[in-house]
Parts: C-alpha cells; structure tokens; sequence
C-alpha cells in the first residue's frame, strides 16, 4: 500500500518551524539550497548536501556554546 500521508520530517512547512528548523533553514538558505527545500521539502536534497548542512549546523552549535560558557 502506497504512502499517502507524509511525515512531518518530509515536508517543509515555513509557518511551523522548531527552533532547530529555523537554524537548519538558515544554513541551507546560506548553502543556496532554499528554493530546492521550498519546493520538494528535505528530503529532496542528496545526502551530500543534507551533510553539509548537517556539519554547519554542529559547528554553529558549538561556537554557540563557546560564547556563552565561562
């Protein structure tokens, strides 16, 4: 039986962002990959490019909590 519901984590919904969509949007959206993401949701991009993303957003992480630790 086909899949006619898709998960949220498939699709991309601008008006229901968590805060850690908006970081991941934010990257991709630096990346240029934002229209790609509008258009066919996450799931659309390769796995090369989910990475990238992936690796930005563990360093933005980190540099965070560099600035406010001690």
């Amino acid at each position: 039986m086909p899949k006619s519901k898709k998960s949220g984590k498939d699709s991309f919904d601008p008006e229901n962002m968590k805060p850690e969509e908006v970081l991941k949007f934010e990257i991709a959206t630096e990346l240029g990959l934002a229209d790609k993401v509008i258009s066919g949701g996450w799931r659309s991009l390769t796995a090369k490019e989910s990475g990238r993303i992936g690796g930005l957003i563990t360093k933005k992480k980190k540099e965070l909590k560099k600035e406010t630790s001690p």
